[in-house]
């Protein structure tokens, strides 16, 4: 829940010379941080296992396809065990475009 709010704060108040807000965006991202490269490894493996259908597909945000059918392909997907967490998007963060180009695994990633 921080991760959303201080991002929400930023944009409202910071601006960082950013033109426009994605409130929805905003709330759906979090920071998830890993020890060392190995676990990493085992979380992508896990999630990839888990999730198969959201790695490294294109999914439509609502900014394409609009709120009200995104939120409607969001709930009808698989939900992480003992949540209410729906992980809809899986994927290398384009930060890392370089790095995988030299053949080296992403070190970050959109989830």
């Amino acid at each position: 829940v921080l991760k959303p709010l201080q991002s929400l704060f930023n944009k409202m108040f910071i601006r960082r010379g950013q033109t426009s807000v994605s409130i929805v965006g905003d709330m759906t991202r979090a920071t998830l941080l890993i020890k060392d490269e190995e676990n990493l490894r085992g979380v992508v493996s896990r999630i990839e296992e888990l999730f198969p259908r959201i790695y490294g597909e294109q999914f439509d945000g609502p900014d394409k396809i609009g709120v009200d059918m995104f939120l409607h392909q969001v709930f009808k997907m698989k939900k992480i065990p003992g949540s209410d967490i729906i992980p809809y998007r899986f994927k290398p963060n384009s930060s890392q475009k370089e790095r995988m180009g030299k053949g080296e695994a992403s070190l970050y990633y959109n989830f």
